[in-house]
């Protein structure tokens, strides 16, 4: 039970087979108290109804379109009054419009482009922002980034640059925060076959290359990344801070 007696917020979880679910379900199996977001009211029946999977009813429920201020401002003061302070926060957000995932990277549109980083990149920036306050001592922020940040990945476009973003915003986060005792991390997952990750083109064959090159020749299940959320939400990782953590069965490696 590392997590017993830690309070942790999770945005956004979407439906059973998404990254966020998985960690919610590994933080919860740990004894943590949990904090669930979602969108918006297309998704609360959904997850209300996965969430009554869970050891423990989650502290609290909560909406939160994260391109909406006023609903980050009020999950911020709604958490505040119902659980006061957390010891982690996990960002698990990312989204393309479709046509930017499917056009090669130089035909973006501006609108696209802006819509991407904003959900998939300036969220973590917003929500740490707005959580800080709540912080409990030596926290632990985890937002999930992939290899396309690194290296061009087929159809992956407009994410790639995002998640290149996302990786930089945790340095200068985990920079900003550290006198408080903030640390912040990223996971860099394998391909996992998500609703979310099915919207990139080719996807499946990239699915096959990642399991013939990775050293472990497998692909990753989603419950190894959770696995990998305990171990930093937890004080395992008390002294990591600003990291890429690679859950890929060693595709990263690999040159060729």
């Amino acid at each position: 039970m590392l997590l017993e007696g830690k309070r942790i917020a999770i945005f956004n979880v979407a439906n059973k087979r998404s990254i966020a679910w998985a960690i919610a379900k590994a933080l919860d199996a740990q004894g943590a108290e949990l904090i669930v977001g979602y969108q918006n009211e297309r998704t609360e029946d959904a997850v209300l109804a996965l969430t009554g999977q869970l050891n423990r009813a989650p502290a609290a429920v909560v909406p939160c379109d994260v391109v909406v201020p006023e609903q980050i401002e009020a999950v911020q003061e709604a958490v505040a009054e119902k659980v006061g302070k957390i010891h982690g926060l996990v960002h698990s957000l990312a989204y393309a419009p479709r046509s930017a995932l499917k056009n090669p990277y130089l035909f973006t549109e501006r609108e696209d482009f802006l819509t991407t980083l904003e959900v998939s990149t300036y969220s973590l920036v917003a929500l740490t922002r707005a959580f800080m306050p709540l912080f409990a001592d030596e926290a632990s922020v985890i937002t999930i980034t992939f290899y396309g940040a690194e290296k061009v990945m087929p159809n992956y476009n407009v994410m790639g640059v995002a998640k290149a973003a996302l990786e930089a915003s945790v340095r200068y986060l985990a920079c900003d925060l550290g006198q408080a005792g903030v640390r912040v991390n990223a996971i860099s997952s394998g391909p996992i076959n998500t609703l979310a990750a099915r919207g990139v083109e080719g996807f499946q064959g990239f699915l096959e290359i990642h399991r013939q090159k990775a050293p472990l020749k497998r692909s990753v299940e989603p419950r190894e990344v959770g696995d990998a959320a305990v171990f930093l939400a937890s004080d395992l990782s008390r002294a990591i801070t600003g990291q890429v953590i690679y859950v890929d069965a060693g595709y990263q490696i690999m040159g060729v």
